[in-house]
């Protein structure tokens, strides 16, 4: 792959998740490419144009500086013997960190983020990779075998709450979601998605089997490509949700092997399940995608990262909010870094503690680091978990942290929110109301919109609504695709500019369908589910974003990088809905088999008894003295009376 190539590639990648700088860049683009052909704008264009050749500039800084770090002690090698002999081994490299940060509600949001990054190439003409290091064998085939270029995978218990929380370094809706890229040399698409959803089931122990063209839809707009690579068209796309999804110890527990250290060491150590899942929000998911080798672009690496984000609320756990450790929380401590890893850290949010006024941490940080996260500029505490020094002489880190002064922590308001609900009366029709938050003062910007719907709501397009202020706020862009009945779900995706310290509501009919009495699930009273709608888009920020990239940025900050000094690109989820449907009374079958059965049971056996069975005289029994007369009569030889 050329430089040129990844040029292209960059400014075709569009509204991407923010895992890397590359997606930021191509989140800008997808928001702004709809809006600014329809208004036809060529200075806006020539600007893009301009912050593409930026953005190639800062990634090509980005993979020099990757190519600095020290190599690991060994490496992989290619299956074939030609292709060893004639070029070097693969590299990889793990590093693992831990965020932690203390909520203006008094609850603690951990982040675990791994990253393996491989320096080979699955799909290179000839070449067949087989030998495997830090990079998951299972995962590694599962891209081969159904030429897969990207792969995002999460399963959430639980809802974020963004007005309590802030946001998060890496959203994700409740239950589970899928979206994959495949190469342009996949022909049946429909096909491979089927068999890998159903692979992906089997490795995460998940329900991922039940993904069908029900609930499966190719958006035209969001979720674009976040690696390099010029596969951008929408048909090589598949996106799917089960909002109902459970997530158990049987998705963690695959989920660690894949780690080159499991939880054998490293911070993995400190995922105990009876810990993770006996908290507020709990995230689990897994990004694969394909990035630059070196700062030419020459080569492509395939990096994985690996992220769990949990919310513990202490208050209800009868540990106290004002004060934690890694011990309270997670019932382990630190005792070692992976021996795989080239960088393990902790970092703890210290930004509204600077001068130690609020509370202290112990042991004392050894350093401290600033980095823009999400449009704000934050301070954190470093424990280098490599430097011999961190655990001290009891070979054990547990960071306690103790409030001086009841006082809070500060949340900086969300710029960007959503809300989603169902209205109306009946079951019969309905109405989705999706309000959408701009909290800047005197900013405004345009948000994607997309909505996935059940083909058992159908929608009234007709009567879709969108106002701001309460003025009517008309859509830059709209592409609807109706549903088909068993088939496909609804889809729609909008470009909405949301004007300055406003709310934009969203509104839509439906009418409500009656569905074959094999379709209803288990509890049909307890209602279906529609999935969370997804909101985009590069929000203002309220800083001065710094452009340079060093080695010493932590992972979590490149989700949501410093591609421009302005603005930030940010996915916000609404609640899943749940909807009553009509339904009928399961228990008239089993009303009407006993009523039957009882009839049955009486008429006919008395019926049958009249017509089978037999009548016969009987004489009645003699008494005891005649009786007593016969046995003399006898004895005497006399006949019997």
């Amino acid at each position: 792959m050329t430089a040129g190539r990844c040029t292209a590639a960059l400014l075709a990648a569009v509204l991407v998740c923010g895992l890397t700088c590359a997606s930021t860049a191509a989140a800008e683009e997808a928001i702004t490419e709809e809006y600014e052909s329809i208004s036809n704008a060529n200075e806006h264009v020539q600007a893009q144009d301009d912050y593409a050749r930026s953005q190639k500039r800062r990634e090509i800084t980005e993979h020099d500086d990757d190519q600095n770090e020290p190599p690991p002690s060994s490496s992989s090698s290619s299956s074939s013997s030609s292709s060893s002999s004639s070029s070097p081994p693969s590299k990889d490299y793990f590093k693992e960190e831990l965020v932690i940060r203390p909520l203006s509600s008094g609850d603690i949001y951990a982040s675990f983020q791994f990253q393996t990054r491989w320096d080979t190439d699955f799909f290179a003409p000839g070449k067949k990779v087989s030998h495997y290091r830090l990079f998951p064998k299972s995962l590694g085939q599962l891209m081969s075998k159904f030429s897969v270029r990207e792969m995002h995978v999460s399963f959430t218990q639980g809802y974020w709450r963004t007005m309590q929380w802030g946001q998060p370094f890496l959203p994700a809706p409740p239950g589970a979601e899928l979206w994959v890229w495949f190469q342009d040399s996949v022909a049946d698409v429909d096909g491979a998605w089927k068999e890998l959803t159903n692979v992906l089931s089997g490795i995460f122990c998940a329900s991922l089997n039940f993904i069908d063209s029900t609930n499966t839809v190719e958006p035209t707009a969001s979720f674009k490509p976040l690696g390099v690579g010029n596969v951008t068209h929408q048909r090589f796309l598949r996106y799917a949700v089960l909002p109902r999804e459970i997530v158990c110890t049987e998705n963690l527990t695959p989920w660690k092997k894949l780690l080159p250290c499991g939880s054998k060491a490293g911070l993995a150590v400190l995922m105990k399940s009876e810990k993770l899942f006996h908290s507020s929000f709990l995230s689990l998911a897994v990004h694969i995608r394909p990035v630059c080798q070196d700062w030419g672009c020459k080569g492509t690496a395939w990096e994985l990262r690996q992220t769990v984000n949990v919310v513990f609320d202490l208050h209800t756990t009868g540990q106290g909010k004002r004060e934690w450790s890694f011990f309270k929380m997670f019932s382990r401590t630190l005792t070692e870094a992976c021996p795989l890893a080239t960088s393990s850290k902790v970092y703890i949010d210290v930004t509204d503690n600077p001068q130690g006024e609020l509370f202290e941490l112990n042991p004392a940080a050894p350093s401290l680091t600033q980095a823009v996260v999400l449009g704000d500029r934050r301070t954190y505490a470093v424990y280098d978990l490599m430097a011999s020094g961190t655990f001290g002489l009891l070979r054990s880190l547990n960071v306690l942290l103790r409030w001086k002064t009841p006082g809070s922590v500060d949340m900086l308001r969300p710029l960007l929110h959503g809300e989603r609900y169902v209205a109306g009366y009946g079951l019969q029709t309905g109405e989705i109301h999706t309000l959408i938050y701009n909290n800047h003062p005197y900013r405004a910007f345009p948000v994607l919109l997309l909505d996935i719907v059940p083909w058992y709501l159908r929608l009234y397009i007709h009567t879709l609504t969108v106002t701001s202020k309460s003025r009517e706020n008309k859509p830059s862009y709209i592409h609807y695709q109706p549903s088909k009945d068993r088939l496909r779900p609804h889809l729609l995706e909008m470009l909405i500019q949301l004007p300055p310290n406003s709310v934009t509501e969203v509104t839509v009919q439906f009418e409500r369908a009656l569905l074959k009495w094999t379709e209803y699930t288990p509890d049909p009273n307890h209602g279906f589910y529609v999935g969370s709608s997804v909101i985009s888009a590069l929000v203002p920020s309220v800083v001065a974003m710094d452009t340079s990239y060093t080695l010493e940025h932590p992972l979590f900050s490149t989700f949501f990088p410093c591609k421009e000094e302005s603005s930030y690109f940010v996915r916000v989820y609404t609640e899943p809905l749940l909807v009553n449907l009509p339904t009928p009374d399961f228990s008239m079958p089993y009303n009407v088999i006993c009523l039957t059965c009882t009839v049955v049971a009486v008429g006919y056996g008395s019926l049958y008894n009249l017509l089978t069975r037999t009548f016969q005289v009987e004489e009645p029994s003699p008494g005891v003295v005649k009786r007593l007369a016969n046995m003399i009569r006898y004895l005497r030889g006399v006949p019997l009376l």
